[in-house]
């Protein structure tokens, strides 16, 4: 009975990093694939004759004191490009916190053909006591979009670490 119980922890426990995995690879839940620019480049015929509206939005978990929000609300892109875009986060509190961000893309259809080459989301970030911070995130809208996808979304949300 205690290796059932340990095999079954052992597995619930691996559950998270495979359902990552798997979200990465299918595109479910708005996770992008996450390829790196120089290969998504490669593959990109820039598509003039279409211009595909991103949403940007931002949200912080009510345990994590800080401010936290898209730069621009909007953007009108041309798929096979690469673009820039901003997020403002400010730590409202008097101690340095560390925060992570988790993402999602809507459509979760269109999830596939939105890759981004550099976020923040990718890493841990602390920011001191009431400091500000603009975190860039660089991305291109696959050419291979789906003809019926014209508005996306690209969602933030930042969590507090347990460790600050």
């Amino acid at each position: 009975m205690v290796l059932v119980a340990v095999l079954m922890f052992g597995f619930a426990f691996a559950l998270v990093p495979l359902y990552n995995v798997f979200c990465e690879i299918t595109g479910l839940n708005g996770k992008t694939s996450g390829q790196v620019a120089e290969d998504v480049l490669k593959t990109q015929v820039v598509d003039e004759n279409r211009i595909v509206t991103i949403q940007f939005d931002g949200t912080v978990n009510s345990e994590l004191n800080w401010e936290f929000r898209p730069t621009e609300f909007e953007m009108q892109v041309t798929p096979g490009k690469l673009y820039k875009t901003e997020y403002y986060a400010k730590n409202l509190s008097n101690r340095d916190v560390t925060g992570r961000a988790t993402y999602s893309v809507s459509p979760g259809k269109a999830s596939l053909y939105f890759n981004k080459t550099e976020c923040f989301c990718f890493t841990e970030q602390t920011l001191k006591a009431n400091e500000e911070v603009l975190m860039p995130v660089t991305f291109i809208v696959d050419s291979k979009l789906t003809k019926d996808v014209n508005i996306m979304t690209l969602s933030y949300t930042f969590f507090k670490l347990p460790s600050s």
